[in-house]
């Protein structure tokens, strides 16, 4: 056995146009992995297309992952095309300022309505393409599925209690999930997530970095309780990711894997 191997391997990725998933995309498609990539811009989605197509197979599918009808369609024209699924990275997810909490606010300044749209983007987001894709898993007896939890599930991170809240019941789902497929459609199919600790992307700039370059307060913080003393490289998630999509993790499922430069383990002391 080779280990991290994934040439030609079919791979699903969900929230591939963001600057973690457009990293893990690339580095997926050097090693040869035949990419499905599913999100609801066009253009970023044709973008990314376009900068991967030079090292492998990729395909791009415009589609709301909360939609089972229109992931079902997707799954369809997927298998006639390419026959089986090897593999789902459900790296979509993502906030809204109502589930956000700012310092001069209290939980009671919750937005409802906000709080379900996060709920619904990060769980629901990623327990739909569990079930549609996962189907083809269970049938096959073999696959694996990789979701993203988050560090603000076993630490209370302030302000973002949505976000919280959602990835949360997203990292039992995956223990579940895998429990459910290992007992059921046997040892072939694994399921687990990554926690990244913290990364600079779109969402997060303004709150960790200010307009010079230097740390905001709350950036000071992370990096105060991070080991490592810097934010991660989206790159680094590569390896993780490779790991558990790869028969070297054949018998590793149901586990969640922090990459977080020691965030977890630290107790700031």
């Amino acid at each position: 056995m080779t280990m991290f191997e994934l040439k030609n391997h079919v791979l699903i990725v969900t929230g591939a146009t963001g600057a973690l998933g457009g990293a893990l995309a690339l580095s997926l498609a050097k090693a040869g992995a035949k990419l499905v990539l599913l999100g609801r811009n066009q253009l970023l989605l044709e973008e990314l297309k376009e900068k991967l197509i030079p090292h492998s197979f990729v395909e791009y599918h415009v589609v709301d992952v909360m939609n089972r009808n229109a992931l079902l369609q997707v799954r369809e024209k997927l298998m006639a095309k390419l026959g089986r699924i090897d593999g789902l990275i459900n790296a979509v997810g993502g906030n809204l300022p109502g589930a956000v909490i700012p310092d001069e606010q209290s939980v009671f300044d919750l937005s409802e309505s906000d709080f379900d749209e996060v709920v619904d983007l990060n769980l629901k987001g990623t327990l739909v393409p569990c079930l549609v894709f996962g189907e083809i898993m269970a049938k096959q007896g073999k696959g694996s599925i990789v979701n993203y939890s988050s560090m603000t599930v076993d630490r209370v991170i302030t302000r973002v209690v949505g976000y919280s809240a959602a990835k949360a019941a997203m990292e039992n789902f995956t223990r579940w999930m895998a429990v459910e497929m290992a007992l059921k459609f046997g040892d072939g199919i694994r399921v687990n997530a990554i926690a990244p600790g913290f990364f600079i992307g779109k969402q997060n700039h303004k709150l960790l970095l200010n307009e010079d370059g230097s740390l905001t307060q709350r950036g000071e913080k992370i990096i105060r309780n991070t080991p490592m003393k810097h934010f991660g490289e989206p790159e680094e998630l590569c390896g993780a990711i490779h790991f558990l999509c790869s028969d070297s993790s054949r018998f590793v499922t149901g586990i969640v894997l922090p990459v977080d430069g020691g965030f977890s383990a630290f107790s700031g002391v």
